[in-house]
């Protein structure tokens, strides 16, 4: 860790060496006050200057005071957390001006009215990275996960292997698994603990989704390969509830609350957020195997899953300052997860599970701070630390084999194991992000994460817990400079440094004696994202990058079950490129958005799972991975009556490994240039929604909602050793799902009904297993400021 050390502090010392410039004289002061919608003022606003490394705070009172070197016409910019942006044009005389600002609320609205202009979402969209940018709020009363929201996304497919908490892949542009970093408010998902996955997070959690695809900015910290998905939550600074609960098909409920107090004139704020998953995941398995004693041979029949319970719970809270003098934000944070999970198969349908069972818990400490305006205005910086704990535990001591009518005889031939595996996982997680402002339109961005976690993993039955433990630690340096060559034209490149120590304490028996195995890797990247406006809603952009993933703790240590430690492997490299475009448009209540874009992966050292006869798995860097293809998506809102969204995504995924166990010579591997399996090429998602608000019933509204997702058959196995019509290929499918909402007194009272699957086909998703049919919720939400 030495040497990312030293790389920390050089960028520190030359990133701070840069606040150096000093002020003209000959000053024309501004004066004036920011207050909220009530009339309240307002402590803390910042106030810049558009293009200019000139700005202030509001004080006490509201006011603030700024002081020119010229006269002109300028922008200011009025920003605070809470509070929606407001750019103003000011003439700056002689003399002194005054002005009056008002700052609305940003907290959500969820009878939402046509206003022109580019929220967060559509502005993300247009910057020269790959992004997809889901808005949240139109689809608040649905009572979809996170992960089901994200997979009618282009270029997105979630692979679900079953109901409810079921374990799932998530791939963009064909890259998945750990390629794929996932984030809460820019914090890695996983530190929050295990029950934390994009398939059981409620929509009502999330303001907004951001999904970089590919190339990632700095600011997140990561060591994606395929691309990156941040969850933004509520920042306004108003009070408010949200609490919900939906009921449904097998069993299901899943309920949510997340919640703010502010106490204004301290600026205090506290806020939490906790939320429920049930499901006996029940759901009818069709056409399975079972032996039927009478005929003497296996035949196929109906059966409802019997060993699939899941249930999680999640809480979090935080209390901190906002808008302070010496702090723009400052909050402590703790927070707990826990789950409790049946497994009812392996990846193949054939293996039934009875009585493997999987629990475990999360524990976390957070402090996290960020100060705008520092350095006359140039500097911002953010900092966040956290101190987590991860515990679970998978028993498997049946000692049977089942059958899906519930059915079983001693022996347990198919996972050929009896024990009680505990992985305990303490972690240390800190990053600091800060952005200088050099001169107009130049800034400098400097990232830094620390990312350290132990490993302990044993069996319970024959281990007492002293095990030799393992250590793991990461460091992630970024540097982005983005500049704007003309007013239509930006431009960020950037550059990576990735660290990563490994230790394990085990015992040498030729020694006779315990040794310490150390080992330490330093790898560095490059990227650059450029956009280049035509018109204030057009564009073209690409971006490209040189990135590595780093091991992950499971895929270096084992999980003492089924995965094998290997203390050799190496990270994984990727250059990724896109190329696409955008185009949008508006007449009247009609608004149109159309974007396309091509991409290229080319994955080296790709670390895949190598699985051997005795049923254990070890990842190692065998195969290198080629994928090339495009995505599209089109918008059409008339106003709040109508909307439709339609998208499409292509993408050719290649083992590009050319000699058996990428050795460079030798034995040409049998499956050069085949697709890679399990894994879909063509998939495409069509939405409309339908909506009026309702007269005489305060603000009452009725929506209903109609999305379909098409997926094109793909091979289970690998091409080469299978035909399109054999069970190792997965069908294609259309499915088909409806909801009707209505909300009273513009959105604090809400009812949906949904169904998924209406037509209930046969679906598969990962490795061919089957998921549930049609299935029924119903949800009630309630949200009041």
């Amino acid at each position: 860790m030495y040497t990312g050390s030293i790389l920390f502090r050089f960028f520190t010392i030359a990133f701070f060496c840069l606040a150096t410039f000093v002020n003209a004289q000959n000053q024309i002061t501004v004066l004036g006050g920011v207050s909220s919608a009530a009339g309240e003022p307002l402590e803390g606003v910042t106030v810049s200057v558009k293009g200019l490394s000139l700005g202030t705070k509001t004080e006490k009172d509201g006011q603030f005071t700024l002081k020119f070197t010229k006269p002109g016409t300028f922008t200011l910019i009025f920003s605070s957390v809470g509070y929606s942006t407001v750019e103003e044009k000011v003439r700056v005389e002689s003399g002194s001006s005054k002005l009056q600002i008002t700052l609305q609320s940003s907290t959500i609205d969820f009878n939402e009215v046509t206003v022109r202009g580019k929220g967060e979402a559509q502005q993300l969209r247009e910057q020269g990275f790959s992004v997809n940018a889901i808005d949240t709020k139109k689809i608040a009363n649905t009572t979809a996960d996170l992960g089901q929201i994200l997979n009618r996304s282009t270029g997105i497919k979630v692979r679900e292997q079953g109901g409810v908490g079921s374990d799932f892949e998530f791939s963009i542009n064909g890259l998945s698994g750990k390629s794929v970093k996932l984030f809460l408010d820019g914090i890695p998902l996983d530190i929050l603990g295990s029950a934390m996955n994009l398939n059981n997070i409620p929509i009502n959690l999330a303001q907004r989704i951001e999904v970089y695809k590919g190339v990632a900015p700095v600011e997140l910290g990561s060591d994606a390969l395929g691309g990156s998905v941040n969850i933004v939550t509520n920042k306004s600074l108003d009070n408010y509830l949200d609490i919900s609960h939906s009921y449904g098909s097998f069993q299901s409920h899943q309920s949510a609350l997340t919640g703010q107090y502010v106490y204004k004139p301290a600026g205090l704020v506290i806020k939490g957020s906790t939320f429920f998953n049930y499901s006996k995941n029940n759901y009818l398995m069709k056409g399975v195997e079972v032996w039927d004693a009478g005929k003497y041979e296996y035949v196929k029949r109906d059966f409802r899953r019997f060993h699939d319970r899941y249930q999680s719970l999640m809480g979090q809270v935080e209390v901190g300052l906002v808008n302070k003098k010496w702090a723009d934000v400052i909050f402590l944070g703790l927070g707990y997860s826990t789950y409790d999970k049946q497994v009812q198969t392996g990846v193949r349908q054939t293996i039934v599970y009875g009585g493997v069972v999987k629990d475990g818990t999360g524990k976390n400490v957070s402090l996290r701070y960020k100060k705008d305006s520092l350095l006359n205005n140039r500097l911002s910086i953010g900092v966040y630390g956290t101190y987590s704990y991860d515990h679970y535990v998978l028993s498997d001591t049946t000692q049977r084999k089942y059958s899906w009518d519930g059915s079983y005889v001693p022996g347990n031939p198919e996972t050929g194991s009896y024990r009680m595996t505990r992985v305990n996982r303490p972690r240390i997680f800190t990053r600091f992000n800060g952005n200088y402002n050099l001169a107009e339109n130049h800034d400098l961005n400097l990232n830094y994460t620390f990312d350290q976690v132990e490993n302990q993993t044993y069996n319970s039955l024959t281990s007492s817990g002293d095990d030799m433990p393992g250590k793991l630690g990461k460091q992630i340096v970024g540097l982005a400079y983005q500049m704007k060559l003309f007013p239509n034209w930006t431009n960020t490149f950037m550059t990576k440094y990735y660290g990563i120590s490994m230790n394990k304490r085990q015992y040498d028996y030729s020694l006779s004696k315990t040794v310490v195995l150390r080992d330490f890797q330093n790898y560095f990247g490059y990227g650059l994202a450029s956009v280049y406006k035509l018109d204030n809603n057009s564009g073209i952009k690409a971006s490209y990058e040189h990135t590595y993933r780093l091991q992950d703790v499971n895929e270096v240590y084992g999980d003492g079950y089924q995965v094998l430690n290997n203390m050799t492997l190496k990270p994984e490299a990727s250059d990724n490129v896109n190329i696409g475009g955008f185009y949008g448009a508006n007449s009247g209540r009609q608004d149109w958005f159309v974007e396309a874009s091509a991409f290229y992966r080319s994955a080296k050292g790709f670390i895949y799972a190598n699985q051997y006869d005795n049923n254990q798995l070890q990842y190692q860097n065998l195969s290198n991975v080629m994928v090339k293809g495009f995505d599209a998506e089109a918008k059409y809102n008339y106003g709040n009556l109508f909307n439709a969204l339609l998208n499409i995504t292509y993408q050719h995924a290649l083992d590009n490994t050319r000699f058996v166990n990428n050795s460079g010579s030798g034995a040409v591997s049998a499956t050069y240039k085949n697709r890679i399996p399990n894994q879909p090429w063509l998939y495409g998602n069509l939405d409309l929604g339908l909506g009026k608000n309702l007269q005489n019933t305060r603000g009452g509204r009725l929506q209903f909602t109609w999305s379909t997702q098409y997926t094109h058959w793909y091979y289970r196995s690998w091409e080469g050793f299978a035909t399109a019509n054999s069970l190792a290929t997965i069908p294609k499918q259309l499915v088909h799902n409806v909801m009707l909402s209505y909300s009273m007194q513009k959105g604090r009272y809400n009812a949906s009904l949904e169904c998924r699957n209406l037509t209930d086909q046969l679906v598969y998703d990962n490795f061919r297993l089957q998921k549930p049919g049609r299935a029924i919720f119903l949800k009630l939400r309630f949200f009041i400021i």
